[in-house]
C-alpha cells in the first residue's frame, strides 16, 4: 500500500524556514514525529538513521525564464 500526502503554496522565506524548522524540531524528538501537510497532520515513525537525499536543479529557458529548485527527501522504514 502506498500513500502519498501533497501540499503546494507559495510562501515567504521566512514562512519556508519556520515549516523546515517545524520538520527539524519533530525529527529532533523521540519516538513519533507529526508532520503538518496542509490542512492534514501525518504522524510518521522515523528511526534512529534515517536516509537523506539533496538536490538542486538549475534551469533556463527563453520562455519560461530561469529556475532553481532544491528537492531533500528524507526516508526510513518505519519503527
Amino acid at each position: 500500500m502506498s500513500e502519498k500526502t501533497l501540499h503546494e503554496a507559495q510562501v515567504t522565506r521566512d514562512e519556508a524556514a519556520d515549516l523546515l524548522e517545524d520538520i527539524a524540531a519533530q525529527l529532533r524528538g523521540k519516538g513519533s514525529a507529526d508532520i503538518d501537510v496542509g490542512n492534514k497532520t501525518v504522524t510518521l515513525s522515523p528511526r534512529k538513521k534515517i536516509g537523506y537525499e539533496i538536490g538542486i536543479r538549475e534551469s533556463s529557458s527563453v520562455l519560461r525564464g530561469d529556475r532553481e529548485t532544491v528537492s531533500i527527501t528524507l526516508d526510513w522504514k518505519p519503527k
